[in-house]
């Protein structure tokens, strides 16, 4: 039975799905099982997206919070989201064989708050607590980095110094509730550093920028993604900021026909951590509900690609 309307379209955002980071951090476990064999153990999931982690807990990697359930002369991963300076040490000292599948600009971000430490710095970093990218890299630090998650907070840091203070985002925040957070701590700290370029990734950036474009479009967005994925998370308030009514899933099994009732267009997005197979099952779902066509909107065209660790490259053929 059919419930969305007639001639119903379902419009594609472009670009949507897996970055180049998630791409690399996926990678890399792979490679890891095909040269090393099971268990591959992995700090954390290694992206947030649920199918993502059953597919390579199936394969034989073993996802684990604390390092000491990792036994001894095994392979260890630290997932995308990059790990602090004392899980580092723990894992040398513990032996451990470790590939670091931190994305490459999470890793821009800590390398620059290390560099600006050791100028007498001290960091408001604007993010989520709890989230792993924020332990991370505040984790850095043994002291002198303040997390900040909206503008009230900002009226309480305390820093311990205001001469020298730089700003860091959590790469994977609404754009527009970071710079207004951004603003807020630029009129309390006039003379805070500001990020040499948005902390905030190209990835994250180009997803809300083309849910921008298409939510005024449509009657209805769905976002792929899985609960704990802050990316995934930010693109349906997105969606929801602009007036567009929308629904995270974390697979086809999710959708309510009553999202679609008498809807003839669908905007359709996923997040970076999220497959491509999960969209097409989407896909699949919503034309069984009526949708007849479906189109992909115009976006950037995304080419970056990271290199593996060294240990994980490819043999030269």
């Amino acid at each position: 039975m059919n419930t969305l309307g007639t001639h119903a379209e379902i419009l594609l955002a472009e670009p949507r799905g897996f970055c180049a980071g998630v791409d690399r951090a996926i990678e890399i476990v792979e490679r890891a099982l095909d040269k090393f064999g099971a268990p591959i153990y992995v700090r954390h999931e290694i992206v947030h997206n649920t199918f993502v982690v059953n597919d390579l807990k199936a394969k034989g990697a073993i996802f684990i919070e604390e390092l000491s359930d990792v036994p001894p002369d095994a392979t260890l991963i630290f997932s995308a989201h990059g790990v602090s300076k004392a899980i580092q040490d723990e894992a040398q000292a513990r032996g451990f064989q470790v590939f670091d599948a931190t994305c490459p600009l999470v890793t821009k971000v800590h390398v620059e708050v290390a560099k600006l430490h050791k100028e007498g710095y001290e960091f408001i970093m604007i993010g989520h607590k709890g989230h792993p990218e924020v332990e991370g890299t505040m984790g850095q630090l043994d002291c002198g980095i303040h997390l900040v998650e909206d503008v009230a907070d900002v009226a309480r840091v305390q820093p311990g110094q205001t001469d020298k203070l730089a700003l860091v985002t959590q790469t994977t925040l609404s754009m527009d509730d970071a710079a207004d957070i951004a603003a807020a701590v630029k009129a309390r700290f006039p003379k805070v550093r500001e990020p040499k370029q948005q902390d905030i990734c190209y990835a994250t950036q180009n997803r809300q920028d083309a849910i921008k474009v298409m939510s005024p479009q449509v009657d209805v967005v769905i976002v792929v993604g899985s609960p704990t994925s802050s990316n995934s998370n930010r693109l349906r308030e997105v969606a929801q900021k602009l007036g567009t009514e929308s629904y995270m899933v974390d697979h086809a099994d999710e959708l309510q026909a009553s999202w679609f009732e008498g809807r003839s267009r669908v905007g359709l997005t996923a997040g970076a951590s999220a497959p491509d197979v999960l969209v097409q099952a989407v896909i699949a779902r919503l034309r069984e509900l009526g949708a007849v066509s479906v189109r992909k909107m115009d976006g950037v065209v995304e080419t970056i690609k990271f290199p593996l660790p060294k240990g994980l490259k490819p043999d030269p053929a």
